[in-house]
């Protein structure tokens, strides 16, 4: 795709209609876990920051031109990921043109993402976000930095990012587990306070994806 195009078709995307976007990977990981947490965020950050976001979530192949029509997409599971190089290359050029890849690690992601992730910006390598980012500060704030959602292995929540000119373009979220905060109450159980974090993290890095 004309990479004029791809910038056109972001930014028509960020100002008349928001879609957001699951993407299908390779590798056996179940890219679709978690059914209905990006709807219930969609909603969430309708009601809550003024959004539009379509409520029917597409489902995206990485390697697919049609990911240039989202400017927010979404990635998890708990396994393997694989990415051909046709996928790099279409990461690559989606994320610099302006689009936002978040990954959310829905507990043993990690080990295979990295060297994923690798691939896509080999001399650009994931950094910890720190907590005085405005990713934590608008429009709720999170002065302590990613909230803890799941306990998984107990260890502290984390939140890597790829910057391309300042610019947060990938996003992974580790030890947190976000979505499983967004799906519905009676799939996890959570208390509605933990939910209330989880969804209001989304709307944080929802709105970076949108403005930035």
């Amino acid at each position: 795709m004309n990479k004029i195009l791809v910038v056109l078709v972001l930014v028509w995307n960020l100002g008349f209609t928001q879609e957001i976007a699951v993407v299908k990977y390779s590798g056996g990981g179940d890219w679709y876990a978690n059914p209905t947490s990006l709807p219930n965020l969609a909603k969430f950050c309708n009601q809550n920051i003024n959004t539009k976001i379509n409520t029917k979530i597409a489902t995206v192949a990485v390697g697919s031109s049609e990911i240039f029509s989202y400017p927010y997409v979404h990635m998890t599971g708990h396994g393997n990921v694989v990415l051909s190089a046709n996928d790099v290359i279409n990461l690559r050029n989606y994320l610099l043109s302006g689009g936002f890849l978040h990954i959310d690690d829905n507990y043993g992601m990690n080990e295979y993402i990295r060297k994923e992730i690798q691939k896509i910006f080999p001399d650009n390598p994931l950094t910890e976000i720190p907590a005085n980012h405005i990713l934590f500060q608008e429009p709720f704030n999170f002065p302590g930095g990613l909230p803890k959602i799941h306990e998984h292995d107990n260890q502290k929540p984390q939140a890597f990012g790829v910057f391309i000119d300042g610019r947060i373009v990938l996003l992974f979220t580790y030890e947190t587990d976000l979505g499983d905060g967004w799906e519905d109450p009676e799939v996890h159980n959570n208390p509605q306070n933990v939910r209330d974090k989880a969804l209001k993290m989304g709307a944080n890095i929802l709105n970076y994806a949108f403005q930035f």
